[in-house]
């Protein structure tokens, strides 16, 4: 059978604005890191939210050391 081709437009090809993209990460990250002050009693949420917060900085951290070295352009 053959494949159908997906038709787009142009403009679904432009990127996204990245500086908002990176401060919704880190807004994101730091409200992750604020939920661990609640009324919970075991510490698994405690684990899985440090460590998705500590997964999304790395993201940042990683986007931030390419741009820095010209290994990724901003445009």
């Amino acid at each position: 059978m053959a494949e159908e081709e997906m038709v787009t437009s142009p403009d679904q090809h432009k990127p996204g604005p990245k500086k908002a993209a990176r401060i919704g990460l880190l807004v994101v990250a730091v409200i992750l890191l604020l939920m661990n002050f609640g009324n919970h009693r075991g510490h698994v949420e405690d684990l899985w939210l440090c460590g998705i917060a500590a997964g999304l900085i790395a993201i940042l951290l990683v986007d931030w050391a390419l741009r820095k070295n010209g290994l990724k352009r901003d445009s």
